[in-house]
């Protein structure tokens, strides 16, 4: 995979051209800055922008008046060099750094296998997003105040896939697929698998289960914010890594 021309991909077509990720968001897009703004209890965040030394402060301390939980999604390899002291600077305040991986559809050789007693299944109602919730908490050890929404509003969008691995009937992995229409990309998110049930596959079938799907529709790559805990795991499926992303967020 040519690493180079993957990268300047994903931030046209993910970044620069950005879509809505919910019926109810929009875009917004400014000369310095692109913004996907969901409203209340939703995703609101700059996704790109394209600033210099000389503009930054000022576009940066613009963005600090858009209230508390406000997210600046930066990536490794965004300018100025400095940007994400000048975040800080303003009032940001730096969430864990995720890696963005990504791989090709074509170039992955998948072949999970689930451990005994464990089926996976589509998540198709709001019953099955609680299921989600339910295990997506327990294993990342959290509340997630806005999940439940998030899904809810996507819950049998033909974009989106939402899976739950189940074992008889106790949820014990949860992850979900985003279908990037117009680009060439599919998103994968969550897989968070309880801690008793770690090392034995599950997260591994997830992935494979949805890039069968991705295949399916056409996409060309899958795309990851990879914790530090499942990049190991990703890159033994051949997922390599392109950049950082790291979440900047507006105190509450």
């Amino acid at each position: 995979m040519d690493v180079g021309f993957v990268l300047g991909l994903f931030d046209r077509q993910m970044r620069r051209e950005a879509r809505p990720e919910t019926p109810g968001a929009r875009i917004e897009r400014s000369e310095r800055v692109i913004r996907h703004i969901g409203g209340e209890g939703d995703w609101n965040a700059v996704i790109w922008s394209d600033l210099e030394e000389s503009t930054a402060d000022a576009v940066i301390a613009e963005q600090a008046q858009m209230g508390a939980g406000f997210e600046w999604k930066l990536y490794g390899h965004d300018r100025p060099a400095d940007l994400a002291d000048r975040l800080r600077t303003a009032g940001f305040e730096a969430e864990e750094p995720e890696t963005l991986m990504v791989a090709a559809v074509s170039e992955l050789r998948l072949q999970p296998r689930l451990p005994g007693g464990v089926r996976v299944e589509e998540v198709t109602d709001p019953a099955g997003v609680e299921l989600m919730v339910d295990v997506s908490e327990r294993a990342f050890g959290a509340s997630i105040p806005w999940l439940r929404a998030r899904l809810l509003a996507q819950v049998g969008s033909p974009t989106t896939q939402m899976l739950v691995a189940m074992a008889g009937d106790e949820p014990v992995s949860a992850a979900r697929m985003d279908l990037h229409p117009g680009t060439a990309f599919a998103s994968l998110w969550g897989g968070g698998t309880l801690e008793q049930w770690r090392g034995r596959g599950i997260y591994r079938a997830l992935v494979a289960h949805r890039a069968r799907r991705a295949a399916e529709k056409g996409f060309d790559y899958l795309q990851v914010d990879a914790t530090d805990q499942s990049r190991p795991i990703l890159e033994r499926l051949g997922v390599g890594a392109l950049t950082t992303t790291t979440p900047f967020v507006l105190p509450g």
